[in-house]
């Protein structure tokens, strides 16, 4: 049975964030591009807890404390130093940690873009008001079907009235990601997911996801039916741009672009060590306070063998900016073994 859509809409345009501060964020991106060597996106991780058990993911467990304010708040002043963009807060569940908006707010204040990937779960008013003192710019929840099934229970029909208060509440863009691929057991969600989220004046993306061994297949005819179904949807969209990349994956072909992980982009786990990204937990695996320059140029020109099939968007996005610059060399002996491990299709 499939979930009726709340027809109820928000009484009057959502207030977005102003002019001002997108012309802030683009000007922060802009300026870090000529350098480098200087991290476009970090993702980083408060705490690794989460309050769901999506079969799917690896990146959570149900006992974890939050990572201390005061540590949290060190490795953003870090992450300020290395001159890093945008900070995107991811988990485990962030909006578990107690001072999440403090963290938000150290963000913006040394002038770096703030944002924040949550199941939505958690977003009573009260907290969505707290982000919006914080000055978060962008927010992004995945919802992986209408109704809830064993797979995930991030569906419409739990996070519909969420979405609401965030439509009328909230004064940061709003993004709804879905996905299709292996585990997936009703792709053609995705296309009720996309046009509630336009509906409430939320941007929509999708992505292809991995199955639980780590291996990518082609989509199925129907699943790629759904998919070109929602690039059509969103053909408007300025989150698109990567259209090729994810049209690939799609179709189970390769994508040959040159993976900037450890250099444009940095995923920080919750013990405050530097990796390529979620997927590849395990290399360099540097404490943050000890990244600096040299470890920003060796990771740029450093092949990472699980390019050609990776899925994980903002990496691909972060690395855009460097693609016909600064040719790459095969990766060390070790992070080579732990890669390849991981990317065989």
């Amino acid at each position: 049975m499939t979930y009726p859509l709340a027809k109820h809409r928000p009484t009057k345009k959502p207030r977005r964030r102003s002019l001002g501060r997108k012309l802030a964020e683009i000007t922060k991106i802009a300026s870090t591009i000529p350098f480098r060597h200087r991290p476009l996106l970090v993702h980083i991780v408060p705490i690794r807890r989460c309050n769901l058990a999506c079969t799917y993911c690896n990146e959570y467990d149900n006992f974890s404390d939050p990572v201390p304010t005061e540590i949290m708040l060190e490795r953003i002043d870090r992450l300020a130093k290395l001159g890093v963009a945008v900070v995107t807060i991811s988990g485990g569940e962030p909006l578990l940690h107690p001072d999440l908006d403090c963290i938000i707010a150290r963000i913006k204040e040394h002038g770096m873009v703030a944002t924040l990937i949550t199941n939505g779960y958690l977003l009573i008013e009260e907290n969505i008001e707290k982000l919006n003192r914080a000055g978060l710019d962008r927010l992004q929840i995945s919802i992986d079907n209408v109704n809830p099934d064993a797979i995930s229970r991030k569906s419409l029909k739990v996070l519909d009235r969420k979405l609401l208060y965030l439509a009328e509440l909230a004064r940061f863009e709003i993004n709804i990601n879905s996905v299709v691929g292996a585990g997936v057991e009703r792709p053609e969600d995705a296309l009720s997911i996309a046009k509630r989220a336009h509906e409430l004046g939320f941007s929509a993306t999708m992505g292809v996801i991995h199955d639980g061994n780590g291996h990518l297949e082609a989509l199925s005819p129907s699943e790629k039916a759904i998919f070109d179904q929602f690039q059509r949807l969103n053909r408007f969209k300025l989150a698109r741009f990567n259209k090729k990349f994810q049209v690939n994956l799609a179709e189970g072909r390769p994508n040959k672009w040159r993976c900037r992980a450890g250099s444009r982009y940095l995923y920080i786990c919750e013990d405050g060590k530097v990796h390529y990204c979620s997927q590849q937990r395990g290399y360099p695996a540097i404490a943050l306070e000890q990244y600096g320059k040299e470890n920003l140029a060796r990771e740029h020109i450093t092949e990472k063998k699980c390019a050609p099939y990776c899925t994980i968007a903002c990496v691909h996005q972060a690395s855009t900016f460097d693609q016909w610059t600064a040719p790459q060399h095969a990766a060390p002996r070790k992070g080579s073994e732990l890669i390849q491990l991981r990317s065989n299709k």
